[in-house]
C-alpha cells in the first residue's frame, strides 16, 4: 500500500513507544476478533449517522429561525471529528496495531462518561441534543463492551518484556 508509510508515521505520533507492536496474524484473523471489529465499525457508522443527524437538526432549526446555542454547534463538530478519529483507531487496531486498540478502548470508555456529565448540566443543551448524547453514550458503551471482552484483552495483551 503506497500510503502505508504515511500511516506508519502517523501511527508513530499517535501510538508513541507502542506504535511498532502488532499482534500476530492468527490472532488478528481469529473469528472473534474479526466479528468484534465488524460490530465496532457498524457501531461507529451509527455514531457517524447520529452526529450527522445532529448537524442536520441544528441546521434545520437555525434556518427555521430558532436560536441554536454555540454549545450545540461545538458539540456537533467535536462529535464528527472524534468519530473520524475513532474510525482511524478502529481501522489500525483491526490491522493488529496494539496502540490503536488501546486508544480506541480508552476513548470508548471515557467519552460516554464525559458525554453523560455534559448532558446532565441543566440548560447546556436543548432536549433533543441531550437525547442525542444519551444515545451516543449507549453506542460508545457498546463499543467499549466489545473492546474489553476477555478475548480482545487477551488478543491485544501487552508484549512480553525483554530483560535489559
Amino acid at each position: 500500500m503506497p500510503l502505508e508509510s504515511m500511516f506508519l508515521r502517523l501511527d508513530r505520533i499517535a501510538g508513541g513507544r507502542q506504535a511498532g507492536y502488532a499482534i500476530d496474524e492468527a490472532s488478528r484473523r481469529h473469528p472473534k476478533t474479526v466479528r468484534a471489529f465488524t460490530w465496532i465499525i457498524w457501531l461507529l457508522v451509527a455514531e457517524l449517522a447520529l452526529g450527522a443527524g445532529a448537524v442536520v437538526v441544528a441546521l434545520v432549526l437555525a434556518v427555521g429561525g430558532d436560536a441554536v446555542p454555540f454549545s450545540v454547534w461545538m458539540r456537533t463538530v467535536v462529535v464528527l471529528g472524534m468519530t473520524a478519529t475513532l474510525f482511524y483507531f478502529a481501522w489500525r487496531a483491526s490491522l493488529g496495531w496494539r496502540w490503536a486498540y488501546l486508544r480506541l478502548r480508552l476513548f470508548a470508555q471515557i467519552f460516554p462518561v464525559i458525554t453523560l456529565v455534559l448532558a446532565a448540566i441543566p440548560g447546556l443543551y436543548p432536549v433533543w441534543m441531550v437525547t442525542e448524547q444519551i444515545v451516543f453514550s449507549l453506542i460508545m458503551i457498546g463499543i467499549a463492551d466489545f473492546l474489553t471482552s476477555d478475548h480482545m484483552r487477551a488478543t491485544f495483551a501487552a508484549p512480553p518484556r525483554t530483560q535489559p
